[in-house]
């Protein structure tokens, strides 16, 4: 596909341009003078390739993955999703992004995932230049590193019950939820806050409103709970459950 848009003249057709075009109108400035610049263009947008599908996929199979699970294990809180899903969304078969602003319960229960299950364990930064904060002296090149799994789970910052699942703390807001403190990093923060977080938050729910709409979750006794960190949270063991279809 790279090959072939390296051919190409003049770009994308009008209006037929996508995520591939992008990288290579940036990598790629209409010319290369020889072989090894051609082949640099190339890894370098098979490079930017990966991330984005890493970025855009392992993330959110994963939540969508500890999301299933869990609400396999909060029968309660299914049922009450399932039946918010029918009251907006009935039988219809376009679901907008107005649609899913209306989904309340569905909004709390995917921000109380993305507390316990955040996208990444940690964000880190390197310091281009000698920084006081607080009092505290950081030196240029220094890697700082925020836990995001720590401060989701503070109790000092959520309560006593940080760690249980329980989406009717984001009733009122994630502000409110997190006691007024700025605690509540899945998607990064700042001017670096993730590119495609609303994006993702309309998949992440379209997902979970057609699952509800059409199946029961249900817990498989084969289950072993055995959550590993790696860049992220992942079942160990895999991540079995039992979807009945709807009557």
């Amino acid at each position: 596909m790279i090959n072939d848009r390296l051919k190409r003249k003049g770009g994308a057709p009008s209006g037929n341009r996508d995520l591939l075009d992008v990288f290579m109108e940036d990598l790629y400035e209409g010319k290369y003078t020889n072989e090894s610049e051609r082949q640099k263009i190339i890894e370098d947008a098979i490079g930017e390739c990966r991330v984005f599908f890493f970025a855009g996929f392992e993330t959110g199979s994963n939540l969508l993955t500890w999301t299933m699970i869990t609400l396999s294990l909060h029968q309660d809180w299914q049922a009450r999703a399932r039946e918010e899903v029918f009251q907006v969304l009935g039988d219809k078969k376009e679901i907008t992004s107005d649609d899913l602003g209306k989904l309340k319960l569905i909004t709390m229960i995917v921000n109380e995932m993305l507390r316990l299950y955040p996208l990444v364990m940690e964000l880190t930064r390197l310091v281009d230049e000698d920084t006081k904060i607080n009092g505290y002296t950081i030196p240029k090149d220094s890697l700082l590193t925020f836990p995001v799994l720590m401060f989701h789970r503070s109790t000092e910052i959520w309560g006593e019950d940080a760690g249980e699942f329980r989406p009717d703390r984001f009733a009122e807001g994630v502000l409110k939820a997190a006691n007024g403190e700025a605690a509540f990093m899945p998607w990064g923060w700042g001017p670096r806050i993730c590119i495609g977080m609303n994006f993702a938050m309309l998949e992440i729910k379209t997902f979970l409103a057609m699952i509800l709409r059409e199946f029961s979750i249900e817990f498989s006794p084969t289950y072993i709970h055995a959550p590993v960190v790696a860049f992220t949270i992942q079942p160990q063991f895999g991540a079995p459950v039992v979807l009945r279809k709807l009557i």
